[in-house]
């Protein structure tokens, strides 16, 4: 099972959430998100938050259409993201993808982007939005494949450094690269091949994948 997180961010940064519909996932709506699923047609199967960011009727209308919801106060130690997070990677999920996590303020997309190297993790978690698409990555390897939606990919250091990454079927390939946090010597790659390998054997790896352009997708 796939499931998807839909937050309050603004709702400008949101893809076309409706060409993710599959059977086999489920919708959670946090605080605002909640509202942005339902005005597409989506009923979300969870709702966190404490849906301070909308109208009393937009709260009612959530709470009528929402089959389980909770509301919390709005001063807690964790953040609504993190508490709808935790929620999902209890299910054991194949993957947990997140939106309305960008744009607007910069804490809440921090704090977004610290979420992806929790501990607790046991999946791939991505955050999405109409131009990139971010995630992180513990030593060893992975493949990835050609998008056109996602032409450019961008590799970064979440700690200290990454030792020893390789990358294979790029533009411009790597062998055993120690990148230090800071640098910008992996920034905007392409792929050459249908499907590009990289791999590494320490550190915390962001990887993200962008395009220009502000259409809809």
């Amino acid at each position: 099972m796939i499931i998807r997180i839909v937050a309050g961010g603004p709702e400008d940064e949101l893809p076309n959430l409706n060409a993710d519909l599959e059977k086999e996932e489920q919708w959670i709506g946090v605080d605002r998100g909640a509202l942005y699923l339902l005005e597409r047609g989506i009923i979300p199967a969870k709702a966190f938050g404490d849906f301070d960011s909308i109208t009393t009727e937009e709260w009612e209308r959530v709470a009528a259409m929402v089959p389980d919801y909770v509301q919390f106060p709005a001063e807690k130690d964790e953040t609504d993201l993190e508490i709808a997070l935790n929620a999902a990677v209890k299910q054991h999920p194949e993957a947990i993808f997140l939106y309305g996590v960008t744009g607007g303020r910069l804490d809440h997309f921090f704090g977004a982007v610290t979420l992806l190297m929790k501990k607790e993790l046991d999946c791939p978690v991505m955050i999405v939005d109409r131009q990139n698409e971010i995630s992180v990555y513990s030593p060893g390897e992975a493949a990835i494949a050609q998008k056109e939606k996602w032409p450019y990919i961008s590799f970064f250091a979440m700690s200290e450094q990454v030792e020893g990454l390789t990358l294979s079927g790029f533009k411009f390939p790597l062998y055993n690269y120690t990148v230090q946090k800071g640098s910008s010597r992996c920034v905007s790659n392409e792929l050459i091949e249908k499907k590009g390998v990289f791999s590494f054997r320490s550190g915390i790896l962001m990887v993200i994948r962008s395009r220009d352009g502000r259409r809809s997708h």
